[in-house]
């Protein structure tokens, strides 16, 4: 089960408007983009895993589908601390490592902002559905309708990567060409892949011409989107929840603006 699968399920969260989600997670990132430091990052992040709760994923498919950002942030963190910008107190020195007072803030307030911003993006966007997205877009941010639906389209095509790339490996393993040198093969499907992607892509783009999806027409929609109380209440929340992190980092003087 990858990230970009949508999961369906009966909670509140699965009928919120997905542009709200959208809005919602960008407005909490802006929000801590704005400063860097761990105890910003540490307050969005404790507010959020209140809201975790509810949003409708079981702990085994929270940590499945995030477990990429629990993988990025410590790393990232540790690289800080190693090869950061060296300032304050110097505990540890060794040609281009070097572990300082600033070296660890900044490694713990990285760690911190990449799960502050990744985890509520990554569980937004795992309940909601492409063509609930597509809908809203189009309905609800008045993107042209071209644009949408070329996006629904790639967003549909990106799940069908895994299946071609293990189809291609086990086609090279039947000709005998797919059990030695690991980079060679690496870079043999990969360009494979790409070029079945091309041709699905052009394939796909005159199917959607010839049935009128290209046209300066109208279009009209099956499914309408509506933005409603509940939709406002989650962007408010996001908004709410960055607000009060940049407020508290401010009130604490830990806040570190990254420009000025």
């Amino acid at each position: 089960m990858s990230v970009l699968t949508p999961v369906r399920g009966t909670g509140r969260i699965y009928a919120v408007n997905p542009v709200a989600k959208l809005a919602a997670s960008l407005l909490l990132s802006l929000f801590l983009l704005v400063t860097v430091d761990w105890v910003s990052a540490l307050v969005a992040l404790a507010l959020e895993s209140v809201l975790f709760v509810w949003a409708g994923l079981g702990p085994r498919a929270f940590f499945r589908r995030t477990a990429a950002i629990w993988i990025a942030a410590p790393l990232a963190g540790v690289t800080t601390v190693l090869y950061g910008l060296p300032s304050g107190t110097a505990y540890f020195e060794f040609g281009l490592i070097h572990v300082t007072e600033g070296s660890v803030q900044l490694a713990l307030a990285s760690a911190l902002r990449i799960l502050a911003i990744g985890l509520p993006a990554v569980v937004l966007f795992a309940t909601i559905d492409p063509t609930d997205l597509a809908d809203g877009l189009a309905q609800v941010a008045k993107l042209p309708s071209r644009f949408v639906l070329g996006a629904l389209a790639a967003l549909r095509l990106v799940g069908l990567f895994l299946d071609d790339w293990r189809q291609l490996e086990l086609a090279r393993r039947a000709r005998g060409i797919g059990d030695t040198g690991r980079l060679r093969r690496f870079l043999n499907q990969a360009f494979a892949l790409l070029v079945l992607s091309l041709r699905r892509g052009s394939k796909l783009a005159t199917a959607m011409e010839a049935r009128g999806f290209g046209g300066s027409t109208v279009r009209t929609w099956a499914r309408p989107s509506r933005f409603g109380a509940r939709d406002w209440m989650l962007v408010l929340i996001g908004l709410a929840i960055g607000a009060v992190a940049l407020g508290t980092s401010i009130a604490t003087g830990s806040v570190n603006f990254v420009l000025g």
